[in-house]
């Protein structure tokens, strides 16, 4: 948004963009302000702190500074009442030369939080350069045989000022033998030439002294003079002449050494060496020009000795084509050479990180960085655009001219991207384009957004009881996503009741190593009171009783009994489970139901892989649970039976079963081994 105007007419507040990057802030808006040339220091350029929106009391404390890009010290603030004042003479002819425009750029920065404003003053030209002629005098040789509408060229004035205070227009004092003759080249050029009204006669007047004026078109007018001093000549009355009067050349600023410029082509109607011409540049051509071209002086050819510089535009070369007659005669022709821009020059960079890393839980439009461009070239060849690398989360924002914030446009998370390395490219409107790249390291900082994670959901582990008190059982592991301290992971219990008694009365987890430790000796038929949970079986029959810890990520530690064969089964030993079920239905524990005194009720079901065999090795058909007074009795149905083969177990007393045994027939070997099996020693394998 641009403000204008003078004396802080006008003037309104700037709506500062809030930029989220660790509490910093910069602007990017623009104020606008114009101050004439040679303003007297102290002149009044505008408010300055209350355009950009800040505070008197803050000017000080948050370090308000101002930088001038070319500027110097011409423009200076007042840190109590936040005015912008000329500090020194502006020259607007010396700053700028003859461009038609003329800025002044600033750069205001203030800190805590940072914001950065740019603000352009322009400087208006006034009036203040009158037009000046090269020589106070010029002097013409006219024969008097010449004929009436002859012209004879006049070099003109030039005007350090420009536009209408340039313009300028000429007058001759009264004479009844010569008036002049104003031809416009283009809208402030113009060739000025003597044009003769009467027959001249050297006997009668040998000499003419005039008085040329040049006014320019300022206010108040400024005027410039210089004498024509005429002297009638009375031989060789053919003057050189051009076939053209401005030779109109364009160059490559690249155009090397050596290069015809033009060749000037004069006649003389003279015969002899009055007809012979010798061409040279005027005794006063600029020293820019005797360095950067050179004219052969018989044959009229401008070829180039010095390095075209662009920073000129065009050369404005006066030529003189002057005879061997006595007197001699002379005659002059403008060569104009402009010169044309060459994308030689490609973008230039710098980039200023703000802090780093950026947080990953930084908002969108966060600034990262900002970019400042330019170019040495002109026109297309000097026009920028600024890119940035596909597919990231970042943009490129334009707050100024050939300026560009690096802000956030999307949503960083460190876990899945530590870092980014940005390229910005700049590429120039030339033909063939020219660019130039910048690389911008972002690296992305952690914030503690992720949890940590077991390695598994559940853990089973398999503890012997009677274990030592203090001894190691296991140890869980968990990982989290974040870094460095976000990352650290403590380890805890989940308090519960098990019975009476507290959880943590049986077990610990040390907090940083994640190791479990049995706090005391493990009694299973202690702990048999609790729930327990069978697991699906595999092709062996198995049993594990379950002692839930409730730990971070459901940590379980399970102490495992052994199923012995029962009465009526071979005297084998089955291994215990190792595993949990995956499946509900393929093992599961009920609560207890009257099957009789001090009786568990248990249900099972034949497991994938496990059917009921007959035979040698078949599995037995009754069970008995090691320190338990119960007996565990299986029937087999058919495999497509739809029959829950929960019901076909049945529970009883081992005394119970003594008794019907006593019934059935069999030798008393059998019997003895039977009894023998029930009072197996109960410890676990």
């Amino acid at each position: 948004m641009l403000f204008s105007g003078r004396g802080g007419q006008g003037a309104r507040r700037l709506l500062l963009p809030l930029l989220f990057l660790a509490a910093w802030e910069a602007g990017s808006s623009q104020i606008h302000y114009s101050v004439p040339e040679e303003a007297k220091h102290g002149t009044f350029v505008g408010r300055i702190a209350q355009d950009l929106g800040l505070e008197l009391a803050e000017l000080v404390p948050r370090l308000f500074r101002m930088a001038s890009k070319g500027g110097g010290d011409l423009l200076e603030v007042n840190l109590q009442n936040g005015i912008l004042f000329v500090n020194s003479r502006i020259d607007r002819e010396e700053l700028c030369g003859q461009s038609a425009e003329c800025y002044i750029y600033l750069e205001v920065i203030v800190e805590r939080p940072l914001q950065v404003f740019h603000v352009e003053v322009e400087v208006k030209d006034i009036n203040d350069n009158p037009p000046v002629f090269r020589a106070k005098e010029q002097r013409f040789f006219i024969p008097e045989s010449r004929l009436l509408d002859s012209h004879f060229p006049i070099e003109g004035a030039a005007d350090a000022d420009i536009g209408i205070n340039a313009f300028l227009t000429y007058t001759l004092s009264p004479s009844d033998y010569f008036a002049l003759d104003v031809q416009a080249n283009d809208e402030l050029s113009k060739s000025l030439s003597l044009e003769l009204k009467k027959f001249l006669d050297r006997e009668e007047t040998p000499e003419f002294r005039l008085l040329l004026t040049a006014t320019d078109g300022g206010k108040p007018e400024l005027e410039g003079t210089v004498q024509l001093l005429i002297t009638v000549l009375d031989v060789n009355d053919n003057a050189p002449l051009f076939a053209q009067a401005v030779y109109r050349v364009h160059l490559l600023e690249t155009t090397a050494n050596g290069t015809l410029v033009t060749a000037l082509n004069a006649s003389d109607a003279d015969e002899g060496v009055n007809g012979e011409i010798i061409f040279s540049f005027v005794s006063d051509v600029p020293l820019n020009i005797k360095k950067t071209f050179k004219i052969d002086s018989t044959s009229g050819e401008i070829k180039l000795i010095g390095r075209l510089d662009y920073e000129e535009k065009s050369y404005e070369i006066q030529v003189k084509a002057v005879d061997k007659g006595s007197p001699p005669m002379s005659n002059h022709c403008k060569v104009l050479v402009k010169v044309l821009d060459v994308n030689d020059n490609a973008p230039e960079m710098a980039v200023t990180s703000l802090s780093l890393p950026v947080r990953e839980d930084s908002p969108p439009n966060t600034v990262i960085a900002f970019i400042s461009l330019s170019d040495r070239d002109s026109g297309v060849n000097g026009q920028m655009t600024c890119t940035l690398t596909p597919h990231v989360p970042f943009k490129l924002v334009s707050t100024f001219k050939n300026y560009y914030s690096l802000v956030l446009d999307g949503t960083l998370d460190r876990e899945s991207v530590a870092s980014y390395e940005l390229v910005v490219t700049a590429r120039d409107g030339g033909s063939p384009s020219l660019w130039a790249t910048a690389s911008v390291s972002v690296e992305v900082g952690d914030v503690n957004d992720n949890a940590p994670v077991f390695a598994q959901p559940e853990y089973t582990v398999f503890v012997k009881e009677n274990n030592a008190p203090g001894c190691h059982i296991f140890t869980v592991s968990a990982r989290d996503a974040d870094a460095q301290e976000n990352a650290r992971v403590a380890y805890s219990l989940v308090e519960r009741r098990v019975g009476e008694r507290a959880l943590s009365s049986y077990v610990s987890v040390h907090a940083e190593s994640g190791q479990v430790f049995a706090l005391q000796p493990l009694d299973r038929e202690e702990l048999e009171l609790l729930q327990f949970r069978p697991r699906q079986p595999n092709p062996d029959w198995r049993y594990s009783a379950s002692l839930r810890a409730g730990m971070h990520s459901s940590v379980h530690l399970e102490e495992a009994g052994i199923l012995r064969a029962g009465p009526g089964g071979p005297d084998q030993q089955w291994p215990t489970v190792s595993s949990a079920t995956p499946e509900p239905e393929a093992g599961e524990v009920s609560p207890p139901v009257g099957a009789g005194v001090n009786s568990n009720s248990w249900t099972f079901k034949y497991g994938p892989g496990n059917p009921k065999q007959s035979g040698p090795g078949e599995l037995p058909d009754k069970f008995i649970i090691p320190g338990s007074p119960a007996i565990i009795s299986i029937r087999q149905e058919p495999t497509n039976s739809q029959i829950d083969k929960s019901d076909f177990i049945t529970f009883g007393k081992k005394e119970e079963t003594k008794k019907k045994k006593k019934k059935k027939k069999g030798n008393k070997t059998q019997e003895k081994k039977e009894k023998g099996n029930s009072t197996t020693d109960t410890s676990d394998q």
